[in-house]
């Protein structure tokens, strides 16, 4: 083991050895993490943090059980995979045997984009069509052919960076998308939009391999499909000749408490044809899997072609995921995930009652989901182990509130606006003091959720800024890259049914109030 080198030390090394784009949690003075325990995480100083992020660390971190599977297996025996060896398929038979029955054929992989990119291989090997459906600001990974097919990744790189084999569809938001909860069947209309979709390929002669989602959409916004939207969309897509890819890498094994895997609270009539997994399946072990039908499975056998992965499925890493399996059954994670993440919604619709700028609690037991990502980074994700306690819940929740009424107290809710894209409520237009570089330790917390905002441009131009202050429904959007320093434009950065709104002219920040 090395030795520790100072916080500073460990920053210059990374500055100078680590790609730029390899980016870390608050960057500008990020928390050097040495060890960690269950739901807690100690610092180089010995400061304890309460882990609410880390979904890789499923059952817990430097879970004794897990790390006992790994070094007994380590000390026997870990080389590939083409090798004979119980623990593969030990272990693919107690995978399989948490899925629909026509799920059978395993595919180990190292990492959740290994898993998705061969799902891709996969659907367009046994169809022999080429495009994907894909949901709007959907995430799956960070190879080439995976951030094709993900707009929360290729959008920020303009709108010719989309493919044509790709096909973007409504996300099912039933909060804040075009089909809302009062609507009489939203997923069925969301399932539409698919189905148009389709129509429209065909009309230029392109064909659908696959249509693909994560069974609750994480960076997307926490999105939770409603009722019958997989079923209905799966049907549109084998008319059409492809397979429906469920991408549970961030929200399987327990995650929603009551099933397994998050596609199936969309009931028994639904099975995807394909699911791959990553994350926590391994807690913390870098290892994934894909698993699908065995007819997908002969077509991709067909081609002769052998399928090889050096570490995929090695002895190892089958002993840390049937640890983790036993772990979630033993300690009873899945029932501890509806206990704990009912508690934790029953104190946020508290919370939502003292805070207007909370604007949906969204629950699927232990996946609670407030405020920091999404198209309009306002949602926070909360995926911390699943050991997390009430008492956790609760240390959480306060936490919350304190910032939640200090933004309150400091923007002194000054006036009122209807909040652009929102048809439901009329709430507060908060303006808030901001420095580019803000530094004030006590209000650190609260700006950590606003630098990673996702800022929107609209044009001003022909308003003065005195104007401007009485003009509060007035938005135009604009898709302006590189706007003229003469024009008056805003930023908005939109928590809920919140806008934060700052004057910028030539690079500096300035307060509307």
């Amino acid at each position: 083991m090395c030795e520790p080198l100072p916080k500073e030390k460990t920053m210059e090394l990374r500055k100078k050895h680590i790609g730029p784009s390899c980016k870390v949690f608050f960057a500008k003075d990020p928390i050097k993490i040495v060890r960690a325990k269950g739901q807690y995480m100690y610092d180089e100083r010995g400061e304890r943090y309460l882990d609410c992020i880390n979904n890789v660390a499923h059952v817990g971190h430097s879970h004794p059980e897990v790390t006992k599977a790994a070094v007994k297996q380590m000390e026997l025996l870990n080389t590939n995979s083409r090798f004979l060896h119980d623990n593969l398929v030990q272990y693919a038979e107690r995978l399989t045997a948490t899925l629909p029955e026509k799920l059978s054929v395993c595919y180990f992989v190292n990492s959740g984009s290994e898993a998705n990119d061969l799902a891709l291989r996969l659907a367009r090997q046994y169809t022999g069509h080429e495009d994907v459906i894909t949901l709007d600001s959907a995430y799956h990974g960070h190879v080439t052919s995976l951030i094709d097919i993900s707009p929360y990744k290729f959008q920020q790189l303009g709108k010719e960076a989309k493919k044509d084999f790709v096909h973007v569809a409504p996300s099912p938001d039933i909060y804040r998308g075009e089909y809302r909860e009062d609507h009489p069947d939203p997923g069925a209309a969301y399932a539409k939009e698919v189905y148009d979709i389709i129509a429209e390929a065909h009309k230029n002669n392109r064909k659908i391999a696959a249509f693909i989602a994560e069974s609750m959409q994480s960076c997307g916004g926490q999105i939770i499909p409603p009722p019958g939207y997989f079923k209905k969309v799966a049907d549109y897509v084998h008319e059409a000749g492809g397979v429906f890819i469920a991408d549970e890498v961030q929200v399987g094994f327990g995650r929603v408490g009551k099933h397994f895997w998050s596609f199936q609270l969309q009931g028994e009539d639904f099975s995807p044809d394909i699911v791959t997994m990553g994350k926590p399946i391994g807690n913390g072990h870098p290892m994934s899997c894909v698993v699908t039908t065995k007819v997908i499975a002969e077509a991709f056998g067909a081609t002769g072609l052998e399928y090889f992965n050096t570490f995929g499925g090695n002895p190892v890493s089958c002993a840390i995921g049937m640890a983790v399996m036993d772990i979630i059954e033993k300690e009873d994670l899945r029932g501890n995930a509806v206990s704990v993440g009912n508690y934790l919604v029953e104190l946020l619709n508290e919370l939502k009652e003292r805070h207007p700028m909370i604007g949906d609690i969204r629950l699927k037991q232990k996946r609670i989901l407030l405020s920091a990502d999404g198209p309009h980074r306002n949602v926070l994700k909360f995926k911390p182990p699943m050991c997390f306690t009430k008492e956790d819940v609760k240390t959480v929740v306060d936490e919350i509130d304190e910032y939640l009424t200090v933004m309150e107290e400091v923007a002194g809710n000054k006036t009122k606006i209807i909040t652009n894209g929102n048809k439901r409520k009329v709430s507060f237009n908060i303006s808030l003091k901001f420095e580019h570089n803000f530094c004030c330790a006590e209000y650190k917390v609260v700006f950590a959720f606003l630098t990673f905002a996702k800022c929107s441009l609209f044009h001003f131009s022909d308003y003065s800024t005195s104007e401007l202050l009485n003009i509060h429904a007035l938005i135009i959007n604009t898709n302006a890259p590189g706007v003229p320093p003469e024009w008056l434009w805003h930023v908005t950065v939109h928590l809920h049914f919140l806008h934060f709104v700052y004057n910028c002219q030539g690079g500096t920040w300035r307060v509307l109030w």
